[in-house]
């Protein structure tokens, strides 16, 4: 018999701190740690204690609201300009996924319209716990567009993790197995295990064994073979950065599953807020990637694997081109090809 076990936040906000499930600690503990600096902030998203586009931008969020209330200095112009260096810091600790500078322009902008200090300190705090809040509609509404789309008893299949310990609440890609499951709404899922850092077989599988969902991992090399045997219905992933002609970053591993949905002639849908649309960039072409150690390939939980002193090549996201992509589910609708002409109809 399975039992559910309610879903803990990644990110919380306690006034003095930020509590943070340490997603690296997953599955074999549930783990929580307290960030007290900006600096404790930046080394957990650098490190991927906390991942999952939504979850970086609004544990960003948090942290420059906690260094703006630490700031001691009297002057406007000079709390300003100290906050403005936290927001910059944050900024750098990882450069694919869009929502991090989304939510930290929010912030920005929030600072920059101030007229006090105290004024400035009440607000970053307020705004910051507003894009909470606004996350966790915005994945309800993505759940309930993507639960639209599939059947009961359809096998699914995802990647990585986009789920509700990604966001505030619920998840984009996994968020329709969430509101399945509250509904009584059979739904099957595979997950790709998403080597090298296995988010899918520590956090996906984890996750949605906590809800109570009918989930099978498997590793990545399994997906064509699972697609053709298990009689995948659609697969849906996550987005870090979505360009304006619907070309989607995601974690690495997501174009192969695409190839294969379009060789087994099935739907490939990209569940993401609209804060994940970067209508600045025309094409998929100018979404920086990010490259991670090599470690990550060479060892697996701290186990090497691999000779020493191999070359490695460890891009964390690959670009699905949107010729690939059935459909992309926001909390605005679901937006069709041609995506050019449509996402600026759901994305302001």
């Amino acid at each position: 018999m399975t039992t559910t076990t309610p879903l803990p936040y990644s990110v919380q906000w306690n006034d003095t701190h930020i509590t943070l499930l340490n997603q690296q600690a997953l599955p074999s503990k549930i783990e929580f740690l307290e960030l007290f600096t900006v600096k404790d902030v930046y080394d957990s998203i650098l490190t991927l204690k906390v991942r999952g586009a939504p979850a970086i931008g609004l544990t960003a969020a948090f942290g420059v609201a906690l260094g703006a209330i630490q700031e001691n200095t009297t002057d406007l112009w000079q709390f300003k300009h100290n906050v403005t260096k936290h927001v910059t810091t944050l900024a750098s600790s990882r450069p694919t996924a869009v929502n991090l500078f989304w939510a930290l322009k929010r912030m920005e902008n929030t600072l920059q319209a101030a007229n006090s200090i105290a004024s400035a300190k009440s607000a970053l705090v307020a705004e910051a716990k507003k894009l909470f809040s606004e996350d966790v509609e915005m994945c309800r509404k993505i759940g309930e567009y993507g639960l639209s789309l599939f059947n009961e008893g359809d096998s699914i299949l995802t990647h990585c993790n986009a789920g509700g310990i990604a966001t505030a609440r619920y998840g984009t890609a996994l968020a329709p197995f969430h509101l399945a499951k509250e509904r009584s709404f059979p739904i099957k899922v595979y997950a790709c295990e998403t080597r090298p850092v296995l988010q899918g077989a520590r956090l996906t599988a984890w996750e949605l064994m906590q809800a109570g969902v009918d989930v099978t991992l498997i590793s990545d090399n399994m997906a064509a073979h699972t697609i053709h045997h298990k009689k995948i219905e659609a697969i849906i992933v996550g987005a870090d950065r979505i360009a304006a002609n619907g070309d989607t970053a995601n974690k690495i591993g997501t174009l192969g599953l695409a190839i294969l949905a379009k060789h087994y002639d099935i739907p490939f849908y990209v569940a993401a807020p609209s804060s994940t649309f970067d209508l600045s960039l025309e094409s998929g072409i100018s979404i920086p990637i990010e490259e991670r150690n090599g470690d990550e390939i060479t060892s697996i939980q701290g186990i090497r694997i691999a000779p020493e002193n191999v070359k490695t090549f460890n891009p964390a996201f690959d670009v699905t081109p949107h010729s690939l992509i059935t459909s992309i589910i926001t909390e605005n609708g679901i937006i069709s090809p041609d995506y050019r002409s449509n996402i600026p109809l759901f994305v302001k």
